[in-house]
């Protein structure tokens, strides 16, 4: 049964960007297809590295949401994410003007916030010299500045940070948004994931680590999580956002609820910067926590949006955190990875996740882990494998795992009146 002593927070708004569409609408239906996003990299010339694929979005044009001037001294994952907010508030068809400013906050988060202006100002020092440095390097730089523009960009004064935990990002800042509105901080919460981490830089360190695949010359099929062939992750790049409010909130205005946030949990596995603990012993963790916080049996969550990056390790040790947790249960659960055909977004590949429950929650459908042609003994669980399916989905989790040890689950549900 679920917990019904604390206050309810519901979904009203999402938005995203990511590689395979740059909406909600357009990416939430290319995923049902089992469309990739993922080709060869045109942001530099990846020709000198061992991996050159890429989950890029496509087609944007920062100038559709803030002016030239304003677009040149950002940075792209700030446009990504003032694109993803903007829509996820007019999804929730909030009407600001008639909204109390002071009790609506944003938490926008990022693992690396923006490292291609970082990149490119450090090369402007070494050629120009440090006074052709851009005046608006810092602010275009720091992780909190996509959360602090959509503010003032909306006039919100409620609280407002960003959240760094690598890979669990975008599940820590929309779990950690909704406990402010638990606490009695907030009404509203405008919270998700920002990432544009497709940078020279990047890819050589993870070739480094031998952490990317390399399947260079099938780009589409590259990712694929869970599959015995499975050879290591694919960069991706996007932002979701979604409209978080207090549950009488919403009511009161009649606003449309895609999902209610039932649970959520964060940990850390103490054991090591790169690799997960031992059976995803953090993950269970995690699980269980989100579990009891939820006041749901383990039997009543239907499916799962799992972490699932295509590297040995991750998916090996999230199988194995399922299977621990849920017991036979895990059998009957659906399990896909959207990664498989989006990549891995870093610290949006949370907040995109979630926003793909939310979806799930309320259409009923599954998106698919594309790419599963070969089983893997020790990954046996359903993962949804190549087609969407329809599915009766009361409660559906996101799972998150990130360098460091940093876990993150969220349960969606449906909403009960």
């Amino acid at each position: 049964m679920r917990r019904k002593n604390k206050s309810r927070v519901v979904i009203t708004g999402l938005g995203a960007v990511t590689p395979v569409g740059n909406d909600m609408p357009t990416s939430w239906r290319a995923l049902l297809a089992g469309q990739s996003g993922i080709d060869r990299i045109t942001q530099f010339d990846p020709s000198p590295f061992a991996t050159q694929i890429a989950g890029e979005v496509k087609d944007f044009d920062p100038q559709q949401y803030m002016n030239r001037k304003e677009a040149r001294r950002s940075d792209r994952y700030l446009h990504f994410a003032v694109a993803a907010s903007d829509e996820a508030l007019a999804d929730a068809q909030l009407d600001l003007a008639a909204t109390n400013r002071d009790r609506v906050g944003v938490l926008i988060g990022s693992a690396i916030g923006g490292i291609g202006t970082l990149l490119r100002e450090s090369e402007t020092l070494r050629t120009r010299g440090p006074n052709r440095v851009s005046p608006f390097f810092l602010p275009a730089m720091i992780a909190d500045t996509a959360g602090a523009q959509i503010a003032i960009r909306h006039s919100l004064r409620g609280p407002s940070f960003a959240v760094v935990s690598a890979c669990a990002t975008g599940g820590n800042a929309i779990g950690e948004a909704a406990k402010i509105i638990q606490r009695g901080d907030a009404d509203i919460m405008i919270a998700g994931g920002s990432e544009a981490g497709i940078v020279s830089l990047a890819f050589a360190g993870f070739n480094v680590m031998r952490a990317l695949s390399t399947r260079n010359d099938e780009p589409q099929r590259a990712s694929r999580p869970f599959d015995a062939t499975r050879d290591g992750f694919v960069i991706g790049e996007g932002a979701a956002v979604m409209t978080l409010e207090r549950f009488e909130n919403a009511v009161e205005r009649g606003a449309r609820i895609y999902a209610e946030v039932l649970g959520y949990s964060t940990t850390v596995d103490g054991f090591h910067l790169a690799a997960p603990a031992k059976n995803g012993a953090g993950l269970q963790l995690a699980i269980r926590t989100a579990l009891q916080e939820s006041g749901l049996q383990p039997e009543e969550v239907d499916y799962i949006n799992a972490h699932g990056t295509s590297t040995d390790l991750n998916d090996r040790n999230e199988t194995a955190a399922i299977k621990a947790v849920f017991g036979e249960h895990a059998y009957r659960l659906a399990v896909s990875s959207t990664k498989s055909m989006i990549g891995h977004c870093f610290g949006a590949s949370g907040a995109i996740e979630l926003a793909i429950c939310a979806k799930v929650v309320k259409e009923q459908v599954i998106p698919p882990t594309i790419n599963y042609r070969t089983p893997d003994p020790d990954c046996d669980l359903d993962y949804v494998p190549n087609d969407a399916r329809r599915a009766h989905v009361r409660a559906a989790m996101s799972n998150s795992m990130g360098l460091g040890g940093h876990n993150a689950c969220v349960i969606l549900g449906q909403v009960e009146t």
